[in-house]
């Protein structure tokens, strides 16, 4: 793979540590790699990161006080998370973040999907350089309010490049993330996942454990019957990892006629509503398929200043209000 921008620590990759908060977590998930039984388990029997496992277990996470002094100075910081892949997870978090920073916020978006990310093209900071200075890694600014973004797609030298990475060098560059990266006092720090509760998951969440309180988990779904199946796994992962659940937001919610302006259900509504309601979470809204947040993504421009008259627009904007409601903002 064409590498990112290189580190000080080379290939320091898979750093674990024994903590009970980061035990408890990989726990959650049925791998013990962040425990003192990592590579010890039965259930480490054949697996490739065995024997790297078995050397870190048991030290102290060297990255653990740099992480704690940059994320101790990030206010509030969400993860927005889904079950599945394609359900505008991505959207969502940009969006949401847009909207904090047009609102007088200091807002950063960490990119946490290392094989696929997508934030910088819909925050337009394609082609931007990342910088390694004395003070760490300079995050790329948006054009959208000054945002500030981190993504592996900024550290790519090329768009064509793929991530071929197993989950402990996934892990290390969301630490370097986390650690090396300059985000200065922040307001907000969103941190858009990849799909499913995997390693990115874990490490973000254990990383956080020990820093100023991790403010919660947004869920975001999309009223298909399969789809609220896996968004269960999501909830039940945020519960047995101590991360509070903010609310869930329903996406793809209906289609907007671009001639008519009228919203038509293309699946089943109320779903994720009623799902929210099982679960004693809130139901933070909905958002429709609409084609000018579409077109606008597709070109990084931002929906919330271009159309804000958009179903898009109001619904995105919806969602903002009531995620700071339920901050305490």
């Amino acid at each position: 793979m064409e590498g990112p921008v290189s580190s000080s620590r080379g290939e320091a990759i898979g750093r674990v540590s024994s903590s009970h908060g980061e035990a408890t977590a990989a726990v959650a998930i049925g791998c013990p790699s962040e425990s003192a039984m990592a590579g010890k388990a039965d259930v480490c029997q054949g697996c490739p990161g065995r024997e790297l496992c078995s050397r870190q277990a048991g030290r102290e996470d060297p990255d653990q006080a740099g992480i704690n002094l940059r994320m101790n100075a990030c206010r509030r910081k969400i993860l927005v998370v889904s079950g599945k892949g394609g359900v505008g997870k991505s959207s969502v978090a940009a969006n949401l973040a847009i909207a904090l920073a047009k609102n007088g916020q200091k807002v950063g978006v960490c990119d946490l999907d290392i094989c696929g990310p997508s934030i910088p093209k819909i925050l337009q900071v394609e082609g931007q350089q990342v910088v390694s200075t004395q003070y760490g890694w300079t995050p790329l600014k948006s054009p959208h309010h000054g945002i500030k973004v981190m993504s592996i797609g900024s550290l790519l030298n090329s768009e064509s490049s793929a991530v071929v990475w197993r989950g402990p060098r996934k892990s290390e560059m969301i630490k370097h993330f986390l650690k090396d990266t300059f985000w200065g006092r922040l307001d907000y720090l969103i941190f858009d996942t990849p799909p499913g509760t995997s390693d990115e998951h874990l490490t973000v969440v254990s990383a956080l454990r020990t820093a100023t309180s991790l403010t919660g988990a947004l869920i975001v779904a999309t009223p298909q019957l399969l789809a609220l199946d896996t968004v269960r796994k999501e909830l039940t992962f945020c519960r047995k990892m101590g991360v509070a659940v903010l609310g869930l937001v329903e996406n793809l919610s209906g289609f907007v006629c671009p001639c008519c302006e009228e919203t038509y259900p293309l699946f089943d509504s109320g779903g994720v509503e009623r799902m929210a309601a099982d679960f004693n979470t809130e139901f933070i809204g909905t958002v429709p398929i609409d084609p000018r947040l579409s077109a606008c993504e597709e070109h990084g421009d931002s929906v919330l200043d271009g159309h804000p008259e958009s179903a898009a627009s109001v619904a995105l904007t919806a969602v903002y209000e009531r995620v700071r409601n339920v901050c305490g903002d």
